[in-house]
């Protein structure tokens, strides 16, 4: 488990909402993160989500840090990111190393 702290600003670009509260109760206040091991594993979480009912608030697609990520809204309006992300792998084990 990594906790990290993101800009609130920087957070709002990154999802495509603004930094206050939007409609439907979604905002860049906070957001849940998904770590994929693959990038096609995005895709698949995405449509996974959207199937259960969650809303896609930012298609996956290529990101300006050359790893692949999406957004969505739970049925709560909580903000989830899924992301693969080449320079943090994912252990067999689950456990994910941070460059140092």
């Amino acid at each position: 488990m990594i906790f990290s702290l993101y800009g609130r600003a920087a957070l709002a670009a990154d999802a495509g909402l603004p930094s206050e509260t939007a409609p439907k109760g979604k905002s860049a206040v906070i957001t849940l993160a998904y770590n994929a091991r693959a990038k096609d594993e995005v895709d698949a979480v995405l449509a996974e989500a959207e199937a259960a009912g969650a809303e896609i608030v930012k298609p996956a697609a290529e990101a300006f840090w050359g790893g692949y990520s999406g957004y969505f809204a739970d049925p709560d309006g909580h903000l989830w990111e899924v992301a693969w992300n080449p320079g943090f792998p994912i252990l067999d084990d689950g456990s994910v190393r941070l460059p140092g």
